[in-house]
């Protein structure tokens, strides 16, 4: 009877002490992509809005512009070297980040401000929530496959 209440008892603290790794896990995954939004609005403000886009894209992202889907990271490249102004500037930062259990998939969303600049050097501010979606790629990196 000691034997089984022993036994019992062990597999209740094993069981729990993978449940808090799996927890801790699942929490620095969440702080990962809090950190790589930064990161990639970071990259942004140094590189441009093509370069950002092109370089945290996963080669089969998509955004969604003013309802138009653009799918893939060449495409979508192509429509910010086309649509946007070199001077004209994107800043965000994620105010929550969720992650699947599976730790492969998940979401950030937060406040951005696009900052447009015409030919004549008039800016116009526009404010809004962002709501990206990441994946886990095969090398263990994040690459976000819907904007």
């Amino acid at each position: 009877m000691k034997k089984i209440f022993l036994i019992s008892i062990i597999a209740f603290v094993l069981m729990a002490f993978n449940h808090s790794i799996q927890w801790l896990k699942f929490q620095a995954d969440k702080s990962e992509l809090i950190k790589l939004e930064k990161e990639f609005s970071d990259y942004v403000q140094q590189q441009g809005i093509p370069a950002g886009f092109g370089k945290y894209a996963a080669e089969d992202a998509v955004i969604n512009r003013n309802g138009n889907l653009i799918k893939g990271r060449e495409a979508i490249n192509k429509f910010y070297k086309t649509t946007r102004s070199k001077n004209d500037k994107l800043v965000w930062a994620a105010d929550f980040a969720d992650v699947s259990a599976a730790g492969d998939m998940g979401y950030t969303y937060g406040n951005y401000t696009y900052t447009a600049v015409d030919s004549a050097g008039n800016a116009k501010e526009y404010k809004g929530v962002f709501h990206t979606v990441w994946e886990r790629q095969k090398d263990g990196s994040w690459r976000f496959v819907y904007d």
